[in-house]
């Protein structure tokens, strides 16, 4: 017993210290890439004027026509078949505001939105179309008011993260709400006008990074290796992208809406926005990973500050590997979610799947899993190298020799 109390003693006693060249090496290639994303900020930094006029030459609806809330008084049934067209599949609302407010209509609403839910009571926004040749003004449906239940689902959110992650909860909201601000003052701006989409995506993801990790993790050796993993693996995920894109020929344009973008922004490159969502899409398990090796191998040394570093590497990576397993089923299961109902379409066809592989919707999905997986999986051991030459060196607890009296 009194051994054992003397060994941890000594081991506590022991200062740990990390050497300092790769320190200063770590913390200067920050340094420089910080540097560099900048100038990448500066350099890409969207031409307002440019986006302001393609903002102006697109128009969401006609001139005069308006989108007034009004309140849900009656709901019909939906129609059991679409010849039918007399009390059913209807809804009648009190106008709430405008030049037509408390006046009652009633209009048509597609049966999906019935079958929702729709009740009196609700809030929905309608279009007013104005009077013209002679004709009265006309309403129709244009979509359920849902602010107050999504900022009910806003506040649960806030309060959860806070009350179990206290105030580094605090501090990842707050990263959160920069990384948001980012890409919407910055990436997409610059996307509408023009610039080089792998470039907007790794230099906004970084910038993002730089204060999301320090602002939620802290200032410290173990979150300056973690950034500096994630920046690899954004540098990784960026290349693999642009080379699949282009070896798959992808064309970046899958649904109406990519189409409508096409003729709206000449100088849009889809097989580049198409590179630049595989970055961000893989930014957020990029970075759960990296932080997490990170802290893995700094605990492993404060666990053991005896062990030399290649035994502290290989037992991270034993950790990274069962994070690797996760994180992929994370990514896949991710990407199965939002592409569902195109999913279940192309299952109804009766074709082989490699011959849906060559169809635009399936080949984005696959080469996105793909590209960010590799990027995640090769993040695992550079981030854990880079965080272990980083670490205090191994402590000697061995005891010194007893001296003979009289040497």
């Amino acid at each position: 017993m009194g051994g054992s109390h003397a060994h941890r003693a000594a081991e506590d006693a022991v200062p740990v210290t990390v050497e300092r060249r790769p320190r200063l090496v770590l913390l200067a290639a920050l340094g420089v890439f910080f540097v560099l994303t900048v100038a990448g900020v500066v350099t890409l930094w969207p031409d307002t004027s440019k986006v302001d006029e393609l903002s102006e030459s697109v128009s969401f609806a006609a001139p005069g026509v308006t989108f007034p809330s009004a309140d849900v008084v009656e709901v019909q049934e939906p129609c059991a078949s679409l010849s039918e067209d007399q009390g059913c599949g209807r809804i009648t609302v009190r106008v709430a505001e405008g030049e037509s407010a408390d006046e009652e209509v009633t209009i048509g609403v597609p049966p999906d939105v019935l079958e929702a839910g729709l009740t009196a009571g609700d809030t929905v926004k309608l279009i007013l179309v104005p009077a013209q040749d002679q004709q009265e003004p006309s309403y129709s449906y244009f979509g359920t008011v849902r602010t107050p239940p999504i900022a009910l689902l806003l506040g649960i959110f806030v309060v959860v993260v806070v009350a179990v992650a206290r105030w580094r909860g605090v501090f990842a909201l707050i990263g959160l709400a920069f990384a948001g601000a980012v890409f919407v003052s910055f990436m997409l701006p610059a996307l509408l006008s023009g610039e080089n989409g792998p470039l907007v995506g790794i230099v906004g993801s970084s910038a993002i990074m730089y204060v999301v990790l320090y602002t939620t993790h802290g200032w410290s050796l173990r979150t300056s290796a973690a950034l500096a993993g994630t920046l690899v693996g954004i540098a990784l995920t960026a290349a693999i992208g642009y080379l699949s894109v282009g070896d798959s020929r992808l064309t970046g344009v899958t649904d109406d809406g990519d189409r409508i973008l096409s003729t709206l922004g000449g100088d849009l490159s889809f097989q580049g926005l198409l590179t630049c969502a595989i970055i961000i899409a893989g930014l957020g398990v990029l970075n759960d990973v990296t932080i997490t090796q990170a802290s893995a191998v700094w605990e492993i040394r404060g666990a053991a500050p005896t062990i030399s570093r290649r035994r502290v590497f290989v037992s991270g990576m034993r950790i990274g590997r069962d994070h690797i397993a996760s994180t992929i089923y994370t990514i896949v299961f991710a990407y199965a979610g939002t592409a569902l109902t195109v999913l279940l379409l192309l299952s109804l066809y009766d074709r082989p799947f490699l011959d849906l592989l060559a169809t635009e919707e399936i080949g984005q999905e696959v080469v996105r899993t793909l590209a960010t997986s590799i990027g995640l999986v090769l993040a695992v051991p550079l981030t854990t190298l880079i965080a272990v030459v980083t670490l205090p060196a191994a402590i000697d607890l061995e005891p010194e020799p007893a001296k003979t009296p009289g040497m």
